[in-house]
């Protein structure tokens, strides 16, 4: 299985490493390389999980043939709920699915190495700071800072008055207005790879979804930004008509 060379995270830190990168690669499977994944996960296959990676990777794959496997295993059959639902409800669901996984392989590595109690809150504390797949999935994490007014309108000295576009460009001499506007959008999360907000970092935000995103997660340049009228992210682009 590509990517599943093995490797065996002995300290906290290791292991919350190795699940913020098994993270990022199922993030991506789930957002910005959503399309790819769809058409992978084919109900008419076998059984497929979805894996994520150390290296940020993602593979669609069977499960392993041993038993028991190496590490715990993710959801089985993933493929088969594709066409029963609606696509968003059901990448939300392999989302939550994903979630588990990460937290079920963390563990699995704190229990073979022997973390204590200390250890083990220590590691879960770490990874509870991070919004969840699901969160970043279905903009959940967005929405609990939603209710701020000017998160949909933000201020006007920003160098692009469309308001869904380029509102976090750095703009070096006012100082103060980005030291409010750090304060004011620092629970900000990128719809890609759930990172907070940076004043000195390029965002859109999502007509469709409203969520926001880092436009080198997304390949868009503020020069792009300029000239796009109405932005749909990744996800809102492949969305389909429920048949």
């Amino acid at each position: 299985m590509e990517g599943s060379a093995q490797y065996n995270p002995r300290t906290v830190e290791e292991v919350f490493r190795d699940l913020k990168g098994r993270r990022a690669g199922l993030i991506k499977a789930l957002t910005t390389d959503v399309e790819e994944f769809y058409q992978q996960c084919d109900p008419e296959k076998e059984n497929l999980c979805l894996y994520g990676f150390p290296s940020e990777q993602w593979e669609v794959n069977l499960p392993a043939e041993e038993v028991p496997p190496e590490l715990p295993e993710p959801a089985l059959g993933i493929n088969f709920a594709r066409d029963g639902m609606q696509e968003k409800d059901w990448l939300a669901l392999v989302a939550v699915h994903s979630d588990a996984w990460l937290l079920s392989v963390a563990f699995y590595f704190g229990a073979r190495f022997g973390f204590d109690k200390t250890d083990r809150k220590r590691l879960f504390n770490m990874i509870n700071d991070l919004p969840t797949i699901y969160e970043i999935v279905t903009g959940a994490a967005k929405k609990q800072v939603k209710d701020r007014s000017s998160v949909s309108n933000h201020s006007s000295n920003k160098s692009k008055s469309n308001s869904k576009v380029g509102k976090y460009a750095k703009v070096e001499d006012e100082e103060d207005g980005l030291d409010e506007e750090e304060e004011e959008h620092g629970d900000t999360l990128c719809g890609a790879c759930g990172e907070n907000y940076a004043s000195d970092e390029f965002w859109i935000c999502c007509d469709l979804c409203e969520r926001w995103f880092h436009g080198k997660c997304v390949k868009i340049t503020p020069a792009k930004a300029e000239h796009i009228k109405q932005y749909k992210c990744p996800s809102c682009s492949h969305k389909r008509p429920r048949p």
